[in-house]
């Protein structure tokens, strides 16, 4: 229950206690061989040359753990895996970031990691969806693009030789984010997945699950069409304007701050963050008839517990 900040009575702290208990034992048994403490000796071949990783240090001749974590194995490489680490990047991780500053060709977008991530003007598209070499008033117009506090979405490009990142933003899936929530969470509880991008039709609501534990989510947006004209005409720059301050339907923002709180409940039980346990969470709500507000009450923090406990035990059940 560490780390667990929510006010319980005394009857909800044994439950809770009970179903984290319950959960905590499905995860070491399903994870008997591979988990491991500091100074743990893990078990590899003597007869193959075994490449040490991160975690992991030679004693007496034997491999022995450096962190607590899961022991993983990549041909002949054996490091540890760190339950709760922070954010580290990898080439082709979906973000969310922040811009923090404007700077010559380029954005810095804080990102949830130890430096701020670089964004350039040369790797993102441009507001008329020409493939182009940017120009000098390309430059100019930065700010009209992308300004200080925007939310933007991207993906992880490379690494630079400082240690930090560089951002690209060439698909129509990626740039500017507006008419919803960002959320933060601890990176670890969002998974790497083959999707990041969910549009959840039944509420009208886009979802992206960023890899640095920045959550976005926000009043669905309908992708440009790739081929634009090369000009916009007078007539569509207005609709354009028109549409960025409709107001939004009462019915999405309050299913906005239902996905939300979700999300925020997850978090604090320090379960994964994934779309089906959200829209699991959400139906669990909903059969409750719990208002919005009430999702961040005690009493439905100890159900979803107890409700993910049922169900991986059901599921060990099931696989035994």
């Amino acid at each position: 229950m560490r780390g667990i900040e929510i006010s319980l009575n005394q009857t909800q702290k044994i439950r809770l206690q009970r179903a984290l208990k319950q959960l905590e034992s499905l995860y070491l048994r399903a994870n008997f061989n591979a988990s491991v403490t500091v100074a743990d000796t893990i078990p590899v071949s003597n007869e193959d040359t075994i490449l040490k990783g991160h975690g992991t240090s030679e004693r007496d001749g034997e491999v022995v753990a450096t962190l607590c974590g899961v022991v993983e194995r990549v041909n002949k490489l054996v490091y540890v895996r760190t339950l709760r680490a922070r954010y580290k990047p990898e080439i082709g991780d979906i973000i969310v970031g922040r811009v923090v500053e404007v700077a010559q060709k380029r954005w810095k977008l804080e990102i949830n990691f130890s430096q701020d991530a670089v964004l350039m003007l040369s790797s993102m598209n441009l507001p008329d969806g020409l493939q182009r070499r940017r120009t000098a008033l390309d430059e100019l117009n930065m700010r009209s693009i992308f300004e200080e506090n925007d939310v933007v979405c991207g993906e992880v490009r490379n690494f630079q030789n400082d240690g930090g990142i560089q951002l690209q933003a060439r698909s129509q899936k990626y740039g500017k984010l507006e008419k919803g929530q960002l959320l933060t969470i601890p990176p670890y509880l969002v998974k790497r997945q083959k999707h990041h991008f969910h549009h959840l039709e039944q509420y009208g609501v886009d979802l992206i699950l960023g890899c640095n534990g920045f959550i976005w989510v926000g009043e669905h947006v309908e992708a440009r069409d790739c081929i634009v004209e090369d000009q916009l005409n007078n007539t569509e720059q207005q609709i354009t304007k028109s549409n960025t301050t409709k107001e939004m339907p009462l019915e999405t923002r309050r299913s906005i701050c239902q996905i939300a709180n979700a999300i925020r409940v997850l978090s604090i039980l320090g379960f994964n963050v994934t779309l089906e346990v959200i829209l699991e969470t959400i139906d669990l709500s909903s059969t409750l008839n719990l208002g919005i507000d009430e999702m961040l009450g005690p009493e439905f923090h100890v159900l979803v517990a107890e409700r993910e406990a049922e169900r991986r035990t059901s599921m060990t059940k099931r696989k035994g």
